[in-house]
């Protein structure tokens, strides 16, 4: 039985794929039970016969904004709103954490440029993803840890004669490269660029531009070494 797993979830993936073999049978039969539950409102709630795996607990709004390649899967209680100029295009088998936060557009006033992830990436666990007038992109078979967030947009405050929140956005855009792991709580600023290859350490705020194959960490940012 295991084996035949294997070769179902190595199709799906694209990949070879191993369950190791001191998984409780009663663990796996439940688990594949909650992917098929989620297969079926999946498909119903993002309206594409495809295989996307959505938890039932997971809210989405503006549904026809979201783009995805197969293996799609979406985990309990996310929040997505793809409301925004280009929407919210993920390649081949992304995966969302639990709790993950999607917001792309933070004001209807103006429309956010949107996001795009690419082909194996994973987003752990409470992350907030936010567009901006810039906009988030997401190089192929990069992981993301739990717990971070990207803000691609400041608040305009120039002007001392008038309040803050009436004084506009403006935003670069984040880039986050190929093959990077992002640990736990990083925050990334607006304009910040991370090159292919690069390892950020946990609790760093990233801002500014990053070649390929470095480690960074720090308040800011900083290079540490190369890979």
């Amino acid at each position: 039985m295991i084996n035949h797993l294997n070769k179902i979830i190595s199709k799906i993936k694209g990949e070879e794929f191993k369950l190791d073999s001191e998984i409780p049978p009663l663990y796996i039969f439940v688990f594949f039970v909650y992917k098929t539950l989620s297969l079926i409102y999946g498909i119903l709630i993002l309206r594409k016969l495809a295989i996307v795996f959505v938890h039932p607990s997971a809210v989405i709004r503006c549904a026809s904004k979201i783009k995805f390649g197969k293996n799609f899967s979406i985990g309990r209680s996310c929040y997505i709103d793809a409301l925004s100029k280009e929407g919210l295009v993920c390649g081949s088998n992304v995966s969302m954490g639990f709790h993950t936060h999607i917001d792309l557009t933070g004001s209807l006033k103006c429309l956010a440029k949107g996001i795009k992830i690419g082909n194996n990436v994973g987003l752990g666990s409470h992350g907030h993803y936010g567009s901006g007038i810039g906009g988030l992109e997401i190089g192929d078979d990069t992981i993301i840890g739990n717990y971070v967030s990207f803000h691609p947009e400041n608040h305009n405050h120039a002007d001392l004669d008038v309040p803050i929140r009436l004084q506009g956005v403006s935003g670069k855009g984040i880039t986050v490269g190929k093959n990077c792991w992002v640990g736990a709580k990083v925050t990334f600023l607006d304009g910040s660029i991370l090159g292919d290859g690069c390892i950020v350490a946990a609790g760093a705020v990233v801002r500014g531009i990053f070649p390929n194959n470095v480690v960074i960490g720090g308040v800011p940012a900083k290079i540490i070494k190369s890979r």
